[in-house]
């Protein structure tokens, strides 16, 4: 898995409304195991597709108690108002009092094609609400109002703000590319590994059918696996220990 660039207020992706998901392949597969590991390695809760640059109608959630993934989601909100702090990857610095409502309801469907119905209150509703915003090009900074919205406005026109997200960014990457270059000597190893059980298999040390074994194997950890070894389900639906 690959933990990608997080994507910040100014780019233009996040302000164009996301397409709707129409292939259901082996590279949206990949994608949502990489947003999952993305927003875990940044200590994330909820990760939108264009806040990695993808402009498709996904996001990802952990908020803990609760985990998923969902494409193409519709979102339907109670009256019930809550109050409460909000943030975003996207928008570095401090979060604001965010008006949203306290109860969610998301329809869509998940990688497979099958239907995903989630339910929520509180944080989880907050989350809902969030995400599927930024699938419509609109950040947790539009939804403030009155004197909070004058104050974020006030921090972001100030220009220490662009050192702050410089800051952010600059770490993000460098955490990027470690994490990249130790999944590609992890690689190298693997690769190693096999070639060497491959000279085992000429030497008639192996089982018949190792050959397939082996490559079966190797393009299953590079799809499933985490650096715990844990397998894809478990490493991608459940909070991971970066969280």
């Amino acid at each position: 898995m690959t933990i990608l660039r997080i994507r910040t207020q100014g780019d233009p992706v996040l302000r164009t409304p996301a397409l709707t998901v129409t292939d259901f392949d082996e590279s949206l597969r990949t994608l949502i195991s990489d947003m999952f590991e993305t927003m875990y390695a940044v200590k994330g809760v909820g990760l939108a597709a264009p806040q990695v640059g993808v402009g498709l109608q996904i996001f990802t959630w952990d908020i803990g108690d609760d985990s998923g993934h969902v494409i193409n989601p519709s979102i339907e909100v109670g009256d019930e108002p809550q109050e409460g702090g909000e943030g975003c990857l996207s928008v570095p610095g401090p979060g604001y009092d965010t008006p949203r409502a306290n109860h969610a309801i998301i329809t869509g469907v998940d990688m497979n094609g099958e239907p995903v119905r989630r339910e929520g209150t509180g944080l989880l509703a907050r989350c809902f609400q969030h995400e599927t915003d930024h699938l419509h090009g609109t950040l947790f900074v539009d939804r403030l109002e009155g004197e909070v919205r004058k104050e974020a406005m006030r921090a972001m026109r100030a220009p220490e703000y662009q050192d702050i997200v410089d800051t952010v960014t600059r770490e993000r990457e460098t955490q990027r590319l470690g994490a990249s270059a130790d999944a590609t000597s992890a690689t190298k190893s693997s690769l190693r590994s096999n070639a060497f059980q491959g000279a085992n298999t000429r030497s008639g040390s192996a089982t018949s059918g190792s050959k397939d074994s082996v490559g079966s194997s190797f393009t299953g950890s590079s799809f499933r696996g985490s650096p715990t070894g844990s397998s894809f389900t478990g490493s991608a639906f459940n909070r991971g220990k970066d969280s």
